[in-house]
């Protein structure tokens, strides 16, 4: 039970907005509106926006650390998505700015639940696959099966994660020149076949697969303004950029019901057994901040 006294004494002294307010631009931000969309619609300064992502990131990462854990799955998927901070990275080069260019989210993802395990930004290199797979093996309760793409990072990163305590395997995608329609288009080549090779204990052939948490991807894309291609809706600074992925992640966990599930991925994996609505959502942005002032 949250604290209301608390919260009410931290709601004071911080002058917040309306919790109706709240929880519109928040909504708003977990759903892919850009921020200077909804500082018009909610009728506050984009200023307004940003301090209230910057609140509510830091709060659902501390959530997420503190409360995703002892989690029971079975088969887990591993994978990265690309998105850039400020530049690309040709540019970034250019400009000698080390703060921007390439910036890469790691998820690793329960297949069965649909649950977010753990995830991570930084490059798309040996010490950020360490990172999320020392971070995974800390959050699960039980042996899995883990199926990683052919991404060689992820080879020494696993084995030193879990040993031999796991059943992994890397599906390798197998690409092809792109079809003469396609040519000049913003896509990768032709995909035209996939290679499933284990690589450490009996993974099972049948779920050797990328597919969920390749789905994910798609997830993040569509529900994360700043993740959207060919738009100048890119983060412009890599704290707010952590900040928008942890307020989404605790969105998809706890409050937005999985269409398939019928439930929430943290009530599926039972991290919690009630359904989150963007009002509690708030509530607990609230409480960690009253405590963090504290």
């Amino acid at each position: 039970m949250l604290d209301t006294q608390v919260i009410s004494s931290y709601t004071t002294d911080m002058n917040k907005l309306p919790n109706e307010t709240r929880i519109q631009i928040l909504q708003m931000l977990c759903e892919g509106s850009s921020m200077r969309s909804i500082s018009r619609i909610a009728g506050v300064s984009i200023n307004t926006v940003t301090k209230l992502l910057v609140d509510a990131g830091k709060a659902c990462s501390a959530y997420h650390d503190e409360n995703v854990k002892g989690i029971k799955a079975r088969r887990v998927q591993a994978d990265e998505i690309w998105s850039f901070c400020y530049s690309k990275q040709k540019t970034a080069v250019n400009n000698n700015n080390p703060n921007a260019g390439d910036v890469w989210t790691w998820t690793a993802f329960d297949a069965d639940s649909k649950l977010i395990i753990s995830y991570m930004v930084g490059n798309r290199d040996t010490d950020s696959a360490i990172l999320l797979m020392d971070d995974l093996r800390k959050r699960l309760e039980n042996r899995v099966q883990l199926t990683t793409d052919g991404h060689r990072a992820y080879l020494d990163a696993v084995e030193g994660a879990f040993g031999e305590n796991v059943d992994y395997a890397q599906l390798i995608k197998l690409y092809g020149p792109s079809a003469d329609y396609a040519k000049g288009r913003y896509s990768p080549a032709e995909c035209t076949g996939a290679k499933k090779t284990p690589v450490s204990g009996k993974p099972d052939s049948d779920h050797i697969s990328t597919s969920y948490v390749e789905r994910q991807n798609l997830n993040m894309r569509m529900g994360m303004r700043r993740f959207t291609r060919l738009t100048n809706a890119f983060s412009k600074k890599m704290e707010n950029h952590c900040f928008a992925l942890a307020l989404y992640f605790m969105f998809y966990n706890f409050v937005r019901i999985h269409k398939t599930l019928k439930v929430t991925p943290a009530m599926a994996s039972g991290v919690t057994n009630k359904l989150w609505e963007m009002a509690d959502l708030v509530n607990m942005i609230d409480e960690f901040h009253a405590k963090d002032s504290n």
